[in-house]
């Protein structure tokens, strides 16, 4: 018996494709790690050297195509939406990424697959420091103050945010008897977070405050 050792090579590939992307989505402690992306690259992989082995000339690329929908249905899994906000994404586009690895590896297109896996290396552990630096201009929060009968303090500490560098792109105002509650999402850089934020502790006429 001839042992395919051209196939045995590119399960191995995917093996250390799947590893690398994996790695990294284990250090970052997600919801897809390890063990499930070298599975994904490896099945990926093997099912593209199945569909050109069974398929043939006239049929080789049907259950490639079956694969795209099937990883579509597990990324979809690890996708959440939590508090208005939209968790795993990124998860989820490495595992269609990984599965994109295992089918090129298993078709042979192996500079590819290497030019690709080094593109991937450098987005996901390089671009999140360009991601912080980007947030930390713009980083955003909420902030809820509550005075009593202190209608002024309101515009007051309006223009307290602006001279700090501060925008508000939504607010709120509630009033309970004598109780003002003011609620603000302001956006801007961490120093000018900080400078309001030892404004509102310095004030003697504002009761309560929370961001």
């Amino acid at each position: 018996m001839n042992i395919p050792w051209d196939d045995i090579l590119k399960l191995v590939l995917a093996i250390i494709a799947g590893g690398l992307v994996g790695a990294e989505r284990e250090f970052r402690d997600k919801a897809a790690g390890l063990r499930t992306l070298i599975l994904i690259c490896v099945g990926s992989a093997l099912f593209t050297m199945l569909s050109l082995k069974l398929g043939g000339d006239n049929n080789g690329t049907r259950i490639a195509a079956s694969v795209v929908t099937g990883v579509g249905f597990l990324g979809a899994g690890v996708i959440l939406r939590d508090a208005g906000r939209v968790l795993g994404l990124t998860t989820a586009a490495s595992i269609w990424l990984t599965s994109a690895l295992g089918m090129a590896i298993g078709g042979g297109y192996f500079w590819l697959s290497g030019v690709t896996i080094a593109l991937v290396m450098l987005v996901l552990w390089l671009f999140p420091f360009v991601e912080h630096r980007i947030t930390s201009v713009r980083d955003e929060r909420v902030y809820e103050v509550i005075c009593t009968g202190k209608v002024e303090k309101f515009q007051q500490l309006e223009v307290a945010f602006t001279e700090f560098g501060l925008r508000s792109h939504a607010h709120k105002q509630v009033r309970s008897g004598q109780e003002l509650r003011w609620t603000w999402a302001l956006h801007g850089p961490p120093h000018a977070h900080e400078r309001f934020i030892q404004l509102l502790m310095g004030d003697a006429e504002i009761d309560e405050f929370r961001f």
